[in-house]
């Protein structure tokens, strides 16, 4: 037997044991319980005492047999009854039935819908009172009719006060469930009187705003808010008071969360105002998310601006790269040497950051390689010291022992460098020391901490610094510095973190992954014939150089055809192509290749941005322009492997 039919079951073997008979119809005015005796006071049929018999059928029957009495129109009698029965409201009466027979009808609504109905015998009553009446000449026809509508008054009392009760279980049960409701919601739901104190509040102030007690009934919203935040939202509260709802967003700076707080008059049907109503949530996330979506349009509008010079400068970059590579293998000076190096940085960095800038719209991509920390760092002296006035002091600390490292350099470099200048810009004139101090955490972080001498972060940059095109240097700045410092931390799986130091000045903390070099990883691979695919002459030129430096041989193609002509050269085991070779695309050479099952890897390069759908359709890795040996070797290694 079902659980439910068992229950049902037991519930009706215990209303057989009243003695007073029982009906329960629901909201459509359906029978779903009743007892034995309600089917023998009304000799009623099978068929209306089964689940789901209707309530109009029953009173149809009862019309028919008289129970009513003579009625000249039973459907409309019948009809009268049913609608009654729909107000659903509690009702006490006393008929007498066919035969002589006296009962008591009280009837009260369910909570969920629906009708509890109990039928009482009240013959014997009747007698008593028709008795008392008979005996009693002595008692004058009124005082008779008075007790007798006492006796009636008093059973109706009696009803009444059941409906009460149950009324009022109804509101404490509803109260729970509000109570419990409100709990619930991810939300703090309060009321606050015309003082300004805490009549109501669900527990959840402690979770929109951390730090708060959950306690506050009874207390002044300024001794449960503290005075800065009450500050805050007092202006919505007496506005509320006058009548005028509202809503209000700031910043809790207790626990730096950002809340929105609706506040609405407690009035009725413009009546006085007996206090306010107060919303608050807890929109921290929400505007972040506002501010993540600023910040890619922002980046959005910086791409529509550059992408369009982007490949261009970019070649002309590698050129300059190129040159710079052959000069390296030349009899310089020691001097003219350091310049060259120096000169290799700075394409490098503006490479880099017209590459960032092109691409700022979509998601830049690391090229990490193994990297000597230490090197790196003694080239950003020699590329920061010369932009550095005399009064201002570079100081790099390192760790006494620090492995290589895989990571990004030029990117790394690029942002260290980002973050020298912003110092060198802040303290100004008067100088002082920028400090670059590097840390390796647990094994687990490479921290990398800038701090300078300056006057330190403004409140609003703290908040803001970070975003693309928040400058403090007017019209000097682009915004755009610690915009990519962030990128590329982002992009690394690390953090920054921006600080004021106790004593003054700024302090920006850049964690990366610690990531050691495992050994063998840097160790050089045997060289290659390499078939060279690029239709700028001077570009071809300096590639072919780098490759030539590295010990690859080289044979040149300047178009896809010629390209597909000489990749039957037996040995080659490498292609290295652009990816916009004139009319045609270095993507259709790769996949001509590979229809042809070339055993050679295809590489190819280009400095279209990241986002660009012809750099996007490229199934095989892409060296972004212009690039160094360093990377070049690096992406030749990646393609071999």
């Amino acid at each position: 037997m079902p659980v439910n039919d068992a229950r049902t079951g037991l519930m009706r073997a215990g209303l057989n044991l009243i003695q007073q008979a029982l009906s329960i119809y629901d909201r459509d005015l359906k029978l779903a319980l009743w007892n034995h005796r309600f089917q023998e006071m009304f000799d009623l049929p099978e068929q209306l005492v089964t689940p789901g018999a209707s309530f109009e059928d029953t009173i149809f029957y009862l019309v028919e047999r008289g129970e009513y009495g003579p009625v000249d129109d039973p459907w409309t009698a019948v009809q009268a009854r049913v609608e009654a029965a729909r107000a659903f409201q509690p009702h006490y009466m006393e008929r007498e039935r066919p035969g002589g027979r006296w009962i008591s009808v009280e009837g009260a609504p369910l909570p969920q819908g629906g009708w509890v109905t109990v039928y009482t015998d009240i013959t014997e009553v009747k007698l008593q009172e028709k008795m008392l009446r008979n005996r009693s000449a002595e008692l004058s026809d009124e005082v008779l009719a008075n007790a007798e509508r006492l006796a009636q008054a008093n059973r109706a009392l009696a009803a009444t006060n059941a409906a009460l009760a149950e009324a009022k279980r109804e509101l404490t049960e509803m109260e729970a469930r509000t109570r419990l409701t409100t709990e619930m919601m991810p939300a703090h739901i309060a009321h606050v009187d015309c003082d300004l104190r805490y009549t109501y509040s669900n527990r959840r102030l402690g979770s929109v705003m951390p730090g708060r007690s959950a306690e506050i009934i009874g207390l002044t919203g300024r001794e449960a808010l503290g005075d800065l935040t009450f500050g805050k939202i007092l202006p919505y509260l007496n506005r509320a008071l006058a009548g005028e709802a509202s809503v209000f967003e700031f910043t809790d700076e207790e626990s730096g969360r950002r809340i929105r707080a609706a506040f609405t008059p407690d009035q009725i049907d413009g009546g006085p105002v007996n206090g306010v109503y107060i919303l608050s949530t807890d929109v921290t996330a929400e505007t972040q998310a506002r501010s993540a979506l600023a910040q890619t349009r922002k980046r959005e509008l910086a791409a529509q601006f550059t992408s369009g010079m982007a490949h261009d400068f970019a070649n002309l970059l590698t050129v300059i790269l190129g040159l710079q590579s052959r000069m390296e293998r030349l009899p310089l000076p020691d001097e003219a040497r350091a310049l060259a190096t120096g000169i290799q940085a700075a394409a490098r960095r503006g490479g880099v950051l017209l590459d960032r800038i092109a691409s700022i719209s979509g998601r830049p991509t690391l090229k990490p390689a193994p990297t000597d920390v230490g090197a790196l760092l003694a080239d950003l002296r020699l590329l920061a010291t010369p932009t550095l006035p005399v009064q201002t002091r570079l100081e790099i600390v390192l760790p006494p022992q620090m492995p290589v490292l895989m990571l990004d350099a030029g990117g790394l470099q690029d942002a260290l460098l980002n973050l020298v200048l912003n110092a060198r810009d802040a303290m100004g004139l008067k100088g002082g020391t920028i400090r670059i101090a590097l840390a390796c955490l647990r094994d687990t972080w490479l921290e990398i901490r800038v701090e300078d001498d300056g006057p330190g972060f403004s409140p609003e940059a703290l908040e803001k610094a970070l975003d693309p095109f928040f400058t403090t240097k007017g019209s000097k700045g682009s915004g755009l510095g610690l915009s990519m410092v962030y990128d590329h931390a982002t992009l690394a799986g690390g953090t920054v973190r921006l600080s004021n130091r106790p004593g003054g000045g700024a302090s920006i903390s850049v964690r990366l992954p610690f990531r050691p070099v495992a050994e063998g990883q840097a160790e050089g691979l045997p060289p290659l014939l390499v078939l060279l695919v690029e239709d700028d002459s001077d570009i071809r030129e300096g590639v072919r150089e780098m490759l030539r430096a590295q010990g690859h041989a080289v044979i040149e193609a300047a178009s896809v055809d010629e390209a597909l002509a000489l990749a039957e050269v037996p040995g080659i085991g490498l292609i290295l192509s652009d990816i916009q070779l004139g009319a045609a695309q270095g993507t259709v050479l790769a996949e001509t290749l590979a229809e042809r099952r070339h055993p050679a890897p295809v590489l190819l390069m280009s400095a279209l941005p990241a986002g660009d759908p012809r750099r996007a359709a490229a199934r095989v890795p892409v060296l972004s322009k212009p690039f160094d040996a360093a990377a070049l070797a690096t992406a030749i290694g990646a393609a071999r492997a």
